[in-house]
C-alpha cells in the first residue's frame, strides 16, 4: 500500500530535509516551501520517524481538495474514509491554519472538520459517542488559497525533541536545525568540529551522532506507535536495523566550550543521555581574540548569542570582530555561523562565500559559511 506523506521543514532547509528523503527511500518527491511531499510504503512511518534529522515531522497527506464553503468543507471531509486509520477508541484532535483562502476562520474549520470525521465514523462503528481513550491522531486542515489539505500527524511531539537534552540553557537551538547546519557545511566525520560558544551543547551532539550513525529518534516515543494499523514487528525490525548501524568505534574529534561553567555542566549532562559524551571534549572558556585552534583544517559551527536571543550590541560586535581574526590566524579552517545580525560580515570583517536565509523559530536569520581549503588527500584528519 503506497501512502502519500509529507515532511515539514524549517523554511530555508527543505533541499536538507529533500536529500534526507531521498536517502530514506522516499518517491515522488516533491518540494515546496516548508515541506516535502513525497509516498511510500507504511513502513516509512517508523523509518522516516526515527531517522529524520533536520525534518520537523512526518504527516500523512489524507486528503487534498479544493473548499469555499463551510457546507463544501463538511461534506469532502466527511466522504473520507477516516475509519482506515482512526480506531474506534481513537483520540483525535483537530487543529487548523489558513492562508489566504475564503474560509478564513481557523476555529470553525476545525469544528467542521471535527464533526465532518464523527459523522464518518457513528455508522461504521454503529456508535453514537466516542470515549477517545485509545491511541492519539492529530489531525490538521490547512487551508492555502482555498486549497484544504488535511493530514494526520505520525509523529507527535516534533522531531527535534530527541529525548537526550532534558536540560536547557537560554535560548536553544533546535536539535534539526543544528543537525541541518552540519549538512549544510563540508565538516564530516573525519576533520575537526569546534564550536567555541556551545551552549547546551547541541551542535557538538548532533554531530558526534551523526558521526556514529545514531538514528536521532531511536531512543525516543511516537504518536503511531499505538496505532494498529503498524504491526509491531515493523517497528522492531526498524529499531533493530538502527541499533545495528551504529558505529561505535567511530571517535569523531570535537571540540565544544562556553564561558558559562552552567552551560557546559548542561551541555555534559546532554552529550551522556545521547550516548556520545566520549566523542566530545568540553571545556569552560570564554571564546575571545586568543582563542587557540585544536588542530589543523577543521571547521567551526556556531551559533553565537545575537539580538533577539541573548547579549548587547557590543558583545555581539567583539564576537564576530574575534571569529574573524581566528579565521585570519587559521586560515586552514572553515566558519559556518548562524545569526540575525545583519551587520555581520561588517563586523567579522570578511565577505561570506555563501549564505543562506532561515528561520530559527520566528527569528529570520542568515546562515554564513566561509569555505577553507580541504584537507590534503594524505592528512588523516
Amino acid at each position: 500500500m503506497k501512502i502519500n506523506y509529507i515532511t515539514t521543514s524549517t523554511f530555508g532547509l527543505e533541499a536538507v530535509v529533500k536529500r534526507e528523503v531521498e536517502r530514506l527511500g522516499g518517491e515522488n518527491i516533491n518540494v515546496s516551501d516548508g515541506r516535502i511531499d513525497f509516498s511510500g510504503g507504511i513502513e516509512m512511518i517508523p523509518r522516516f520517524n526515527m531517522w529524520l534529522r533536520s525534518g520537523d515531522r512526518l504527516l500523512i497527506n489524507f486528503a487534498e481538495f479544493y473548499a469555499y464553503t463551510f457546507d463544501e468543507l463538511f461534506e469532502k471531509t466527511k466522504a473520507l474514509p477516516w475509519e482506515d486509520w482512526i480506531t474506534i477508541d481513537g483520540k483525535f484532535t483537530v487543529t487548523g491554519k489558513s492562508i489566504k483562502s475564503q474560509l478564513f476562520s481557523v476555529s470553525d474549520c476545525q469544528s467542521i472538520v471535527k464533526k465532518a470525521i464523527v459523522e464518518r465514523l457513528k455508522p461504521k462503528y454503529n456508535v453514537e459517542w466516542f470515549e477517545e481513550t485509545g491511541p492519539e491522531y492529530k489531525v490538521q486542515v490547512g487551508l492555502l488559497k482555498d486549497k484544504v489539505t488535511l493530514t494526520i500527524d505520525t509523529t507527535g511531539p516534533g522531531l527535534h525533541k530527541r529525548g537526550y537534552r532534558l536540560d536547557a540553557v537560554v535560548a536553544p537551538l533546535k536539535e534539526t536545525i543544528a543537525a541541518a547546519l552540519i549538512d549544510l557545511s563540508y565538516w564530516k566525520k573525519d576533520r575537526i568540529l569546534f564550536d567555541p560558544m556551545c551552549g547546551s551543547g547541541t551542535i557538538a551532539i548532533e554531530a558526534a551522532m551523526i558521526a556514529r550513525n545514531i538514528a536521532p529518534g531511536l531512543t525516543r516515543d511516537f504518536a503511531s506507535k499505538y496505532w494498529p494499523q503498524i504491526d509491531e514487528k515493523i517497528w522492531k525490525d526498524e529499531k533493530s536495523k538502527a541499533y545495528a548501524e551504529i558505529n561505535v568505534d567511530v571517535r569523531p574529534e570535537i571540540y565544544a566550550s562556553d564561558m558559562d561553567p552552567k552551560a557546559i555542566e548542561t551541555a555534559k549532562h546532554n552529550s551522556r543521555l545521547a550516548g556520545v559524551d566520549d566523542s566530545i571534549f568540553f571545556d569552560t572558556r570564554k571564546f575571545d581574540s586568543q582563542t587557540p585552534a585544536p588542530g589543523d583544517y577543521g571547521v567551526m559551527i556556531s551559533n553565537p548569542p545575537y539580538g533577539e536571543r541573548i547579549g548587547t550590541l557590543e558583545e555581539m560586535k567583539e564576537i564576530h570582530k574575534n571569529l574573524g581574526l581566528f579565521l585570519k590566524r587559521n586560515p586552514s579552517w572553515s566558519l559556518y555561523v548562524i545569526t540575525s545580525n545583519e551587520e555581520f560580515e561588517k563586523q567579522l570583517g570578511k565577505k561570506a562565500d555563501k549564505k543562506r536565509k532561515l528561520f530559527n523559530g520566528n527569528v529570520k536569520t542568515d546562515y554564513y559559511q566561509y569555505f577553507g581549503p580541504r584537507p590534503p588527500k594524505n592528512d588523516t584528519i
